[in-house]
């Protein structure tokens, strides 16, 4: 009867912990109809470039907020979302990858690593590819050389489905120090010889690092700081794990007190 009583006891205290258990855990399901995705852009090309974007999916609309320093004071930064919807693994270059060795990394020696362009990232009208030289709908640098961009657009499921594949490439650069785009620090663009190579030359790149379900990761665009780790949802379970064997656990012991008491009581209680 006693171990009756004190099974039914360890039930009844361990309920509360797992209700606990359960409100803990439901939120991280009722957010999962989006995703946040946050790059740490660094610098190409010697420019000191920097930045941190964040990429937040909703259904198919995908918003790209861009906090950028470094870049050229006053002149646009053509700026991309660069990679592969197929399956196919791109990263950032890096100088050795300046193939020609003139001292510039110039986007077609660059593309082979960070793939080509899937979403131009302008501030108004088209987006595809066509647009990748579109630097009359480009962001500019303010006269500190930062740059804010922030724009939604409506994409493809691919796009959707492929957002850790994809990353941002910002273009342009400065080597002879103008404040300006000319043809006489890097000459002519491989891609369009109207333009000069430092208004197409990559000044930043940035992979995925990361991404945080249903959420923005703390710091985001305006700190430049990476998301920080969700430590209340442990805590509180191990929280409400440790409650429960600790209550089910004084359940226990007091039953086995319960029980070893009645066991040496006199049975003869006049005999005593």
């Amino acid at each position: 009867m006693i171990a009756q009583r004190t099974t039914r006891l360890a039930a009844l205290v361990a309920l509360p912990a797992a209700l606990v258990l359960t409100a803990v855990a439901s939120p991280a399901t009722a957010s999962s109809h989006g995703s946040a995705h946050q790059i740490d852009l660094e610098q190409l090309n010697n420019t000191g470039s920097s930045g941190t974007a964040l990429l937040s999916v909703e259904g198919t609309q995908l918003t790209v907020k861009i906090e950028s320093e470094g870049l050229v004071p006053g002149q646009p930064s053509a700026q991309h979302l660069h990679g592969s919807t197929d399956g196919h693994d791109f990263h950032c270059p890096d100088a050795s990858d300046d193939t020609d060795g003139d001292g510039i990394l110039n986007n077609t020696e660059a593309t082979p690593d960070y793939g080509d362009i899937n979403i131009s990232l302008t501030t108004q009208g088209d987006t595809t590819p066509d647009s990748g030289l579109a630097v009359d709908r480009m962001p500019a640098a303010d006269a500190q050389g930062r740059l804010s961009y922030e724009r939604t657009i409506t994409v493809s499921q691919d796009v959707v489905d492929h957002i850790k594949d994809l990353h941002i490439v910002q273009h342009g650069i400065d080597p002879n120090g103008n404040n300006e785009y000319d043809f006489e620090g890097a000459g002519k663009s491989e891609l369009d010889p109207k333009l000069p190579q430092e208004a197409t030359a990559p000044a930043n790149c940035g992979l995925v690092k990361g991404a945080a379900v249903g959420s923005i990761p703390v710091g985001g665009v305006e700190t430049g700081t990476g998301p920080t780790e969700n430590t209340e949802m442990p805590t509180l379970l191990i929280a409400a794990g440790g409650f429960a064997f600790v209550v089910v656990a004084g359940a226990l012991a007091l039953g086995r007190r319960r029980s070893l008491t009645t066991a040496t009581e006199p049975t003869d209680r006049s005999a005593a």
